[in-house]
């Protein structure tokens, strides 16, 4: 394996003082500080044409803010790009896209309620005239489809395609506006298994038509199985480019975090004790009274953690909102053999964390966090009729408070470890920690956490694993919602795989693999028939 420093090109990327006509971007002493914050620093990089090039690192590396400076959304203090060996200045993203530069977001920029044909030609309209706009892209938009397998119905709405299919458009965005050099970021963070795989086969197809990738991401499987090269940044600086074929998912974890990282979950055997929380033919009607939950069933013991596995939309993510008391539900459910109350009084998050349930949801901006409201703030969301927050009867301590805050921040390690700033201002872990860190450290008796490392760096991915572990084995009953099986088989001593609202059956990690897991998760059961 061959490094580079975080001043100098890697052996394998040629480095000349001039710009090198083989590479489609070079960028050359980039730096790029927001206030005492240095973003990136002296960062080179060279990705040579027709390639699929990684780029990996902790959150909060730097990653985003060098992809953001390449796409023109933030000016560097320093440094310089070449596009295709031309030194092309980017002051904006309508620069970027005419130096031929594409950039698929984590959070997609599509208008929901326009066509995808809408979409495509949003800003690149041509003339006063929108029908032959429209007549132009719709041919283009179909020979594009059939090039590069991104097949999607011109004419839908957006808000009526899956995750995957909308980040087809997004792809079809960038072509249609002739982008041969293509940045994704974190791309498969809302996507399915079998919608991750098809990305990746466009990808492929996209570099076999000779379009250059850029793939920023997380996941180190998906590193080693879609890259010809990765660079790897720590801290903001560029500790290592590498050919994928000579290094390992180890030797990268260590580059990326700058100590020896366990990929594996290191857990003992667990000890079940008393049943927890028992649910009995639970079941939940959404606003359209289409039934989400038909008749779900299980138990879980204290020390004990049950994973629920299934491909997103088959009613997981109802199943955690009746319990965590965000909607209401029919059946029966018990707490420590207490009636946890599915509707009406008690039925509600404030109620449910008195019982001693703390609940992780799967999507922390909408309802894990307060974007605009402070670390410190965030972090007493659900907890402050806590006895240790409370001046006196009408005032909360918020001193108190904040100093709780910098403990819970240095213990999960939450970068930077300032409770003052809001919550928009951590990356995506960082957020994702201030939530684990105020969920865990209430030691409950049941803990529902959905997605844990949606987002989530290969080192905060570890750490949280390990909390989860340790509060198991204290004694508490954990409820374990991931759409990543492999998280799924390490961290659960049981598995419930779910399809179409209902449980398929019960697995132990120890005996079971992701084949029949994945038939169960598509429906199929042990019989080879579908349910």
């Amino acid at each position: 394996m061959k490094r580079e420093g975080p001043g100098n090109t890697g052996e394998d990327m040629v480095a000349t003082n001039g710009a090198d006509a083989a590479f489609a971007i070079e960028l050359k002493g980039i730096s790029k500080a927001f206030g005492p914050v240095q973003a990136n620093k002296d960062i080179n990089i060279a990705v040579p044409k027709g390639t699929i090039h990684g780029i990996i690192g902790e959150n909060g590396a730097g990653k985003s803010t060098l992809m953001s400076i390449l796409y023109g959304f933030y000016k560097a203090d320093s440094g310089q790009i070449f596009v295709n060996g031309a030194l092309t200045p980017i002051p904006d993203s309508q620069s970027a896209i005419r130096a031929g530069i594409g950039m698929v977001f984590q959070h997609f920029k599509l208008v929901q309620n326009f066509s995808v044909l809408e979409n495509i030609i949003l800003g690149a309209e041509e003339g006063q005239m929108l029908n032959s706009s429209l007549a132009k892209a719709r041919k283009e938009l179909d020979r594009l489809a059939r090039d590069y397998d991104l097949d999607v119905d011109p004419d839908a709405l957006i808000e009526d395609l899956s995750v995957g299919h909308q980040q087809r458009v997004e792809i079809l965005k960038a072509l249609y506006r002739q982008a041969d050099i293509l940045i994704l970021d974190e791309p498969t963070g809302v996507l399915t298994p079998d919608e991750a795989d098809h990305l990746f086969r466009i990808l492929k197809g996209l570099k076999d038509q000779g379009k250059t990738v850029i793939l920023i991401t997380h996941k180190l499987r998906e590193i080693m199985e879609a890259t010809d090269n990765v660079s790897v940044m720590r801290r903001g600086t560029m500790v290592a480019t590498v050919k994928t074929a000579e290094t390992s998912p180890e030797q990268l974890a260590e580059l990326m975090v700058g100590r020896k990282v366990l990929l594996e979950v290191e857990k003992g055997v667990a000890k079940p004790g008393e049943v927890v929380l028992k649910v009995e033919d639970l079941r939940v009607r959404d606003e359209h009274k289409v039934e989400r939950l038909k008749g779900v069933s299980f138990e879980i013991r204290a020390g004990e953690i049950l994973g629920i596995a299934g491909v997103a939309g088959n009613g997981q993510t109802e199943l955690m909102e009746a319990l965590g008391g965000m909607i209401r539900a029919t059946g029966r459910a018990s707490l420590k053999g207490a009636d946890l109350p599915l509707s009406g009084p008690g039925a509600d998050g404030q109620s449910r964390r008195a019982a001693g349930i703390a609940h992780v949801p799967e999507d922390r901006h909408h309802h894990g966090l307060i974007l605009d409201f402070t670390a410190w703030e965030n972090m007493a969301f659900g907890y402050f009729n806590d006895p240790d927050y409370q001046k006196n009867a009408l005032l909360m301590d918020n001193d108190a408070l904040r100093d709780d805050t910098r403990k819970k921040m240095e213990k999960f390690d939450v970068r930077p470890p300032d409770c003052w700033l809001p919550a928009k201002s951590f990356s995506g872990g960082n957020q994702q920690k201030i939530v684990v860190a105020r969920e865990i450290e209430q030691s409950p008796a049941l803990l529902l956490i959905g997605q844990p490392t949606r987002g989530v760096d290969i080192g905060a991915i570890e750490f949280i694993h390990k909390q989860i572990i340790a509060l198991r084995d204290a004694g508490a009953a954990i409820l374990l919602v991931s759409v990543e099986l492999d998280e799924i088989m390490s961290l659960s001593d049981r598995i419930a795989v779910m399809f179409d609202g209902r449980i398929m059956g019960f697995r132990d990690p120890e005996t079971t693999d992701e084949r029949e897991l994945g038939l169960l998760m598509a429906g199929v059961t042990g019989k080879g028939e579908a349910a």
